[in-house]
């Protein structure tokens, strides 16, 4: 028994390491992730107002899980207070099995994000991963006799301080600056453009068409191939969902730059023969006094250079641009979703070759553009 205590302890462990590590390279990863469950519960009138406010701290949130899963496996591998680290590995299983399995059986969210953007996989694997680890999380509370420290209690701390403040420092950096391996499909070297057209193998979802007409007061549905004749007023239509398409997501969805006159510009930005700037800026920060004067060297330097401002909200940031005399080329618009994906730092500056990104930069190193 003890030999199988220590097998489970050192996958848990490992595991939750592991998934803790892949996901503290990008934390706005798990944090937009989090604000998808927290806007689908509040879909469903789950708690609604809890719930809006809950998504403003998505980002404290997912610090903070993030962090508890790599102390958690750390303490489970050396066995530091071992019945407190028990009890907590069961409660983040509970609430990661429910979450993977509401994944699962409501459709409503496409993955849970669990090892972040760099090893996606399905809702049924990460709901069959979470009942094995929550078994094994049972196990190891009712296991507790045959698990034992490796050191001494104070050299333990010590281990354990260590791992907390590691993986602390280390999401900290990548929000200024950017994921150290970026698993984004706006990395380095990847085509935009190509990257928006749907997968070769892209399977599209199967619907059936329900059309309700209304005549001296009845109404009736009727299907496509039998609709009836014109003196029957159209009422409805319902789209039912008969079979399930898969792949027929593009891995850039939604990225669609507009103008000022709401004109989409998307293939002729990105069509551009000269290299050019694009700085993608979520909102206006109480941090821009550190990265503007930077970026306006930056600008400065590359006057032969189109350089793009991109946001999804247009005002504040025009206002930021005549109040501070920013000259720039052009002010454009995207999705919310789109730029989240886009720019995991705010801002982040892309230099573009046509549709390739050629580098980019989180605002901490806009110093560094110019070296």
């Amino acid at each position: 028994m003890k030999i199988i205590t220590l097998i489970i302890r050192v996958i848990t462990g490992v595991l939750f390491i592991f998934s803790g590590l892949v996901k503290a390279i990008d934390p706005r990863g798990l944090a937009y992730k989090m604000q998808e469950f927290f806007e689908a519960f509040s879909n469903d009138g789950y708690f609604v107002k809890m719930m809006h406010t809950l998504g403003e701290y998505a980002l404290t949130f997912s610090i903070i899980i993030i962090t508890l899963e790599v102390i958690i496996g750390v303490a489970l591998l050396l066995g530091w207070q071992k019945k407190f680290t028990a009890v907590m590995l069961l409660l983040l299983m509970v609430l990661f099995t429910f979450l993977t399995s509401y994944v699962l059986f409501s459709g409503k969210i496409r993955a849970c994000g669990c090892f972040g953007d760099c090893i996606p996989i399905t809702p049924v694997q990460t709901f069959t991963k979470d009942i094995i680890l929550l078994i094994f999380s049972v196990f190891i509370l009712f296991s507790l006799k045959y698990i034992n420290p490796v050191a001494k209690p104070f050299p333990l701390l010590l281990y354990m301080a260590i791992a907390v403040l590691a993986t602390v420092s280390l999401q900290i950096y990548v929000l200024s600056h950017l994921p150290i391996v970026d698993c984004l499909p706006f990395k380095k070297g990847n085509n935009i453009l190509k990257l928006r057209e749907m997968p070769e193998n892209a399977i599209q979802d199967k619907f059936d068409y329900t059309f309700t007409y209304s005549k001296n007061g009845e109404k009736k549905d009727f299907k496509p191939d039998a609709l009836p004749d014109s003196t029957w007023e159209y009422v409805d239509r319902k789209q039912i969902l008969i079979e399930k398409g898969s792949n027929n997501i593009p891995l850039i969805n939604d990225f669609n730059l507009t103008n000022d006159l709401g004109e989409d510009v998307t293939n002729d930005i990105l069509q551009l023969k000269d290299p050019y700037y694009l700085l993608y800026i979520k909102d206006i920060s109480r941090d821009a006094k550190e990265w503007l004067p930077e970026l306006k060297r930056i600008i400065d330097n590359n006057k032969d250079r189109k350089f793009y401002f991109i946001t999804s909200q247009a005002k504040p940031v025009q206002e930021f641009i005549k109040t501070n005399e920013i000259q720039i080329t052009g002010l454009l618009t995207l999705d919310a979703t789109a730029l989240k994906t886009a720019a995991r730092a705010n801002p982040t500056l892309y230099l573009m070759k046509g549709p390739v990104v050629q580098k980019k930069w989180g605002w901490a190193d806009f110093d560094s553009v110019l070296k």
